[in-house]
Parts: structure tokens; C-alpha cells; sequence
């Protein structure tokens, strides 16, 4: 999934229209926002993206709109209490900065496109000085020195292979592209893995499930979810898939089906029991789900929380190894 407010950076280059783009950099306490949360101010009032809404995002707006005028970038620090957010609703408490970086387009298609196309881990960031730098590589960014007000590292969407094209996969599939995963579906069945049940930005792969379980996994973190039609094929591409480098692998199905395969495949020795452990069988988490979206939703928010350990893990190594670059 390419990102909305890089894309849309990118478009305004092109178009050689001025906006200001505004990034939250820290946060202190309880905010509506997180850290790299972005927005773009148009001169005409529409925004794309979000800081948080309500009257925080108003008042950046004003200034953002103010620095479209002037041409000076600038730095906000701005508190959360009930004076400043008794209207909205805006009484987190909490403290947020930014900055706000008028004419952001002037960095060039290019280095915008670079960013929202997200095919490589890249870093990029805010100088002292409220200028940009980067893409670089992960870790680091096109220029020297250790002055930087903020740094991030963007990342390609983890992808999510789905065993499977049943109804199951189709409500999971397009909801997890939608929730910024690289969706590729599986099967043996033509019938049902088509475009007919599922939206053109999920890759489809059929044939039989002893090619499609060779296949390599892509170089990026990977996520797999078996539901197939029944436990036999479930089990004949866990018996593959259990040896893959995913991050988290999960599959339907009930504590008896999970007991029956982690037994047999510790009788067969086809799996360790630490393989076995790595499985989430039944997959999702336990809402009292019946109906296909509400199955669904429980899969991919067990799906979220996972890939949201994963970023924070991420986050930190790449904060350690900027620490070092210096």
C-alpha cells in the first residue's frame, strides 16, 4: 500500500502546488496522536492525513496555513489540558511537538515518490536547522552529522499469505490490505481464487499445494494463515509452512484440531514441539465471533498486535543503531 500523505507530497511536486507538511515528533503522556504521525495543509483548507483532530490539529492548521505564507518553518510544543481542549473534547493531558515544514514539495517528486512507494527500508528526517534529509538507507539518511530534530525509517508492508480461498479468506483479504499488509492468497482451486472474489490488489497464486507450498517466502517480514477447506489440506500446508521463517502463523480450527495435528506431527516427527508452539491455533482473538467478518476481524487484530511488537522491536534497533551512526 503506497502511503497517502508521501503520495500526495509527490502529487503536489508535480503539480508545483505549495503545502506544508506537519509531523508530530515527541509526545509526553496521553496524546490523540502518536510519534510520525503526518499531515498536509492545503493553502485552501483541505488537510490529508491527521495529527489528532479536534482543536490541536486546528491550531497546527492555522500555523501551517500562516507558514505557507511566510515560507518559515517552525517547531510546536504544545499541551493537552483542559484549557486548550475543553471545547473538543482534548483534555488528554499529555504534551506534543512537531514541526511544521512549509513548501515540502520543494524536496522533488522523486524524493516523495521514493518514500510512499515503500519498496525498501529507507530513512529519512528533519534537521536542526528544519530542513530534510533523506532517502537513505535504514538507519541512516543521505547526509552527515547528528542534528536532527527528527528521524524515521519506513518500511515495505509486511506481507500475509492466506492458504486458502474460501469465504474466511475472502473477508480477511481485502481488510488486511486495507490494513497495510501485502496480501497474497493460495490455492487449488481456480475456481475460487480469482478476481471475481477478491479485489485486484491481492495476489493470487493456483496450482497444486505442492508447488504452491515451495514457494519461498518474500524477502520482508512474512505472516501466514492457513484456512483451507478442511483439516487435511490445513494440515498438509501447515506440514510445510511450520519450517517457514514466518513471524506469526496461525490457523483455524478448534483446541481439538490443534491438539490432533500437534500430536501427529509429533509422532510423525515432522515438527518439533517448539515449531508447534508457534502456531495460533484457533487463530484470533477471542471475541465471540460467529459470523464470517466478525472471524475476520478477530484474525487480523490478532494479526495487528502482533505486527505491532515486530515495529516496536524494529523501532528500537533502529534507534540503537542511529545512536551509533551519531
Amino acid at each position: 500500500m503506497i502511503d497517502i500523505v508521501f503520495q500526495a507530497l509527490a502529487d503536489a511536486a508535480r503539480a508545483d502546488e505549495p503545502v506544508t507538511l506537519g509531523v508530530i515528533t515527541g509526545v509526553k503522556g496521553s496524546s490523540p496522536q502518536k510519534v510520525g504521525a503526518k499531515a498536509l495543509f492545503h493553502g485552501d483548507g483541505r488537510i490529508l492525513g491527521t495529527l489528532g483532530g479536534g482543536c490541536l490539529e486546528a491550531e497546527i492548521q492555522h500555523r501551517a496555513v500562516e507558514a505557507l505564507r511566510t515560507g518559515e518553518p517552525s517547531t510546536f510544543d504544545l499541551v493537552l489540558d483542559h484549557d486548550f481542549g475543553w471545547d473538543d473534547g482534548l483534555i488528554c493531558g499529555g504534551k506534543v511537538f512537531g514541526v511544521i515544514l512549509p513548501n515540502a514539495q520543494r524536496y522533488g517528486a522523486g524524493f516523495w515518490s521514493t518514500l510512499a512507494e515503500r519498496q525498501a527500508s529507507l530513512t529519512w528526517g528533519v534537521r536542526g536547522d528544519l530542513s530534510v534529509a533523506g532517502p537513505g538507507p535504514a538507519g541512516t539518511v543521505a547526509s552527515s552529522g547528528n542534528d536532527w530534530l527528527y528521524r524515521e525509517t519506513i518500511t515495505p508492508p509486511c506481507a500475509l499469505w492466506i492458504a486458502g480461498a474460501g469465504h474466511i479468506a475472502q473477508a480477511v483479504a481485502p481488510l488486511a490490505w486495507q490494513l497495510d499488509f501485502d496480501v497474497s492468497v493460495f490455492d487449488d482451486r481456480p475456481a475460487l481464487a480469482n478476481h471475481d472474489y477478491f479485489p485486484a490488489t491481492v495476489s493470487l497464486n493456483v496450482g497444486p499445494w505442492q508447488t504452491l507450498c515451495s514457494l519461498p517466502l518474500p524477502d520482508k517480514p512474512s505472516f501466514g494463515l492457513i484456512v483451507t477447506r478442511g483439516h487435511r489440506h490445513d494440515a498438509l500446508v501447515l506440514k510445510d509452512w511450520i519450517h517457514k521463517p514466518f513471524l506469526f502463523l496461525g490457523m483455524i480450527g478448534s483446541s481439538r484440531k490443534a491438539r490432533t495435528i500437534h500430536d501427529h506431527f509429533l509422532e510423525e516427527k515432522i515438527a518439533t514441539a517448539e515449531e508447534l508452539e508457534r502456531v495460533a491455533c484457533p487463530v484470533g482473538i477471542p471475541i465471540r465471533s460467529r459470523s464470517v467478518p466478525e472471524i475476520a476481524v478477530s484474525i487480523l487484530a490478532q494479526f495487528i498486535e502482533k505486527r505491532a511488537e515486530l515495529v516496536d522491536e524494529a523501532r528500537k534497533c533502529a534507534a540503537a543503531n542511529l545512536e551509533l551512526a551519531g
